[in-house]
């Protein structure tokens, strides 16, 4: 829709933030006062300015401003110019027009104050748009709407509902456009309860026929999993448009129920390329790409939407050949690639780790002018970090002119993804506002460093600042808990889970049984494993873990059975845990059983962790000489790990002939890895062969490799105590 600046009496239409809201100031929807205009104004000058704004020359517009030395400004001449900033996304130039207000001190009225603030929301930063509201003297529907939806835009959905009972205690009534948000808010929080309590209040002020708020609820319940109230919706509206039919197919789609979104497509009235596309997405996000891709093929038109929505299918289902192809033929047939098209398509190439593919659509991106989109830039830093270029991700991301909280979101993972946890925590405390994706990223970072006690402080700093932590939160910081053996902290986190009701969560209660099984309470992961609505195989796999674990063989392999007789087919991550509990507990018919049915009954082709875990079975059980001939007959070539299992057999079995040709081979595949030499000098210091094992330490000392020392760690009162060989700067030592 056009955007008009306010001349006179004429209505000005402003584009709110939010894809489905367009509010238009007129009555009956903001109510604002005519702009007062200012008299013994040079009208011509004025027209310039506003005929520029009109064409897109903003910057000859504000040219104006510089030459003269008192430009006649009125209010409605103020307003065209923030517009003109809001049409190109002009932050810095907007803040030069709300400069000529201040250094005028010309407050102006509603309307004006209005355009300022909506300004702000759409190409600054929440905090720039709530210190603007906070300073409007009067504040009408219009001015609230605003703001919920800045906070909204900025991934700050309880900020805006917070927002929104603000405003109700004000006694201003919301409009359907401040339904719309709060109801968009809601779908973002996958608070169902919360919704269907403002679907109360729309129901009471009768906006419940209105078809954005319409939407909206289909929308929000779809996402909440409640199709029968969002068919009930449907259903009870008056009118409806592609909208409500499209959020009605991707709602069934999103809920697992493609058969109806089929049907719902078939009984459209009118089926345009919008529908089309939400089809092909239906399709796409239950997994079924090859007939996304025939409805694709059949379509009457195709537009860019449609050409994203099947790039992007592809890159999602780890197709990411198939996307970059399908990326190619979009140019190659003349459509032009837009800045969802971009956003798309290079997230395939960071999973791929295809860097040159990367820069390729990098110079692409210039070509095409998108350098200065905030969404493009965003994706092609998180390319160059994923491609493990982070000098060159870092260097996009300072070159922004505009970094909004996503953008921060994606360069600390970067950073982090990187080992730069330093770096990922300077830009975390310099960032103007955080979310609980920022919480998230930052605590993962640490994590995945292996510096869990700091991912632990910043856990609990994230609470003290009011954050909440969601299922992903709990899902990085079990795993913490779990390396570290935290039990207490582990079991602290368990109960806030349950106060937090995302026990349901099946990410969160499989990170739970894990945590409790690394932290060697078997009883606790399994009695939370059996309240389990409907585990997956992950959480199967989990349990399965477990019990290998803690040496519980025979449990392992009933559990093993157990999955498969409720429907669950075991995958290559669940015959490793079967072998590896067939290992500790020296099951070597069980174990060649489990192998071979892994390749007969399922089609698992073994990886080189499956052959090592036969090889230790045999070796434990001290059969070396048949896991010597099982290593001779195995089809992929035996590495470093696979070899030092059977040398430790040898030392077990002091079987020093054997674990001389084996240490040899271990060591020739990776000389630096001090395993090899360890077990070796061992082997000879058991059978009393000390200038073999001088002559090991002789060698290890040559070629630098030093032994990793031992540690040791005890939790009390929550605290943990780490001791290490040799170290005595315990204070307690």
């Amino acid at each position: 829709m056009q955007m008009q600046p306010f001349y006179g009496k004429k209505k000005l239409a402003v584009l709110l933030v939010g894809p489905l809201i367009r509010v238009q100031l007129q009555p009956g929807i903001a109510t604002t006062t005519t702009p007062e205009i200012h008299t013994n104004v040079d009208i011509s000058f004025l027209d310039d300015i506003r005929s520029f704004c009109r064409q897109g020359r903003l910057m000859e517009a504000l040219s104006i401003l510089d030459i003269a030395e008192k430009p006649p400004l009125d209010s409605s001449t103020f307003v065209c110019l923030l517009l003109a900033c809001i049409r190109k996304k002009a932050f810095l130039e907007g803040k030069r027009v709300h400069s000529y207000l201040k250094e005028r001190r010309f407050s102006g009225d509603r309307f004006l104050q209005n355009a300022l603030l909506n300004m702000y929301a759409q190409c600054g930063t929440v905090v720039d748009g709530r210190r603007v509201f906070d300073q409007m003297t009067d504040r009408d529907v219009f001015s609230w709407t605003v703001m919920i939806a800045t906070y909204i835009r900025h991934g700050f959905p309880e900020e805006a509902l917070i927002l929104f009972d603000e405003m109700q205690r004000t006694g201003l009534q919301p409009n359907h456009f401040t339904f719309a948000g709060v109801i968009s808010a809601c779908t973002r929080l996958a608070s169902l309860e919360k919704g269907m309590e403002i679907h109360e209040k729309i129901r009471e002020t009768g906006f419940q026929c209105n078809i954005v708020v319409g939407n909206s609820l289909i929308d929000m319940y779809a996402k909440c999993g409640s199709m029968q109230q969002a068919s009930e919706v449907f259903d009870k509206m008056r009118q409806r448009n592609v909208v409500s039919w499209t959020a009605m197919i991707s709602g069934y789609a999103q809920n697992g129920l493609l058969d109806e979104a089929l049907k719902l497509f078939n009984e459209m009235p009118q089926r345009d390329i919008v529908a089309w596309t939400a089809m092909i997405t239906a399709y796409v996000q239950n997994g079924f790409v090859n007939k996304a891709l025939e409805l694709f093929n059949e379509m009457p038109q195709k537009n860019v939407v449609s050409w994203n929505a099947m790039i992007a299918g592809f890159a999602q289902n780890g197709c990411v050949e198939e996307a970059l192809k399908l990326f190619q033929q979009m140019q190659m047939v003349g459509e032009r690639p837009g800045s969802k098209t971009f956003a798309s398509i290079l997230p395939a190439c960071a999973s791929l780790s295809a860097l040159e593919h990367g820069m390729e659509i990098h110079r692409k991106v210039i070509s095409s002018g998108f350098q200065t989109d905030v969404f493009v830039m965003t994706a092609l830093v998180d390319m160059y970090a994923q491609c493990g270029n982070i000098d060159e991700a870092g260097e996009l991301f300072n070159k922004m002119h505009h970094r909004d909280l996503f953008s921060c979101n994606v360069m600390i993972t970067g950073y982090a993804h990187n080992g730069l946890v330093c770096e990922a925590m300077k830009l975390f405390k310099e960032m103007p506002q955080r979310n609980i994706v920022s919480w998230n990223s930052i605590i993962a970072g640490f994590s995945k460093s292996e510096r869990g006690e700091e991912a632990l402080l910043l856990f609990k700093q994230m609470q003290l600042e009011g954050v909440k932590p969601d299922s992903k939160t709990f899902a990085i910081i079990l795993p913490v808990c779990a390396n570290l053996a935290a039990l207490e902290q582990g079991m602290e986190i368990h109960e806030r889970i349950v106060r937090s009701g995302l026990l349901s969560e099946i990410t969160v209660s499989t990170s739970l049984v894990d945590m409790y099984a690394k932290c060697g309470s078997i009883q606790n992961a399994r009695e939370l494993f059996n309240k389990m609505d409907n585990p997956d195989i992950v959480s199967w796999n989990t349990i399965l873990a477990a019990y290998a674990m803690h040496g519980c063989g025979k449990e392992a392999l009933k559990l093993f059975e157990e999955m498969k007789h409720s429907g669950i087919d075991p995958d290559h991550v669940s015959f490793l845990h079967v072998l590896s509990a067939c290992s500790h507990a020296g099951l070597v018919n069980e174990g060649y059983q489990y192998f071979d049915s892994m390749k007969e009954d399922y089609h698992i082709t073994p990886a080189i962790e499956h052959y090592i875990c036969i090889v230790d079975l045999l070796s434990r059980a001290g059969h070396l000489d048949e896991a010597q001939a099982f290593i001779s007959k195995m089809p992929i070539e035996p590495d470093s790990v696979l070899w030092s299992c059977l040398l430790g057999a040898c030392r077990t079995h002091h079987n020093i002939e054997l674990g001389k040709c084996v240490a040899q081979r271990a060591i020739e595949l990776d000389p630096n890895n001090p395993s090899p030499y360890v077990l070796l000098s061992n082997i000879y210091a058991a059978a009393g062969k000390w200038d073999d094992r001088e002559k090991v330490r002789k060698m290890m000392e040559e070629r630098g490799v030093k032994k990793i020392p031992g540690c040791s760690w005890i939790e009390i009162n929550k605290r943990l105590h780490y001791f290490i060989v040799g170290d005595k700067s315990h204070p307690q030592m």
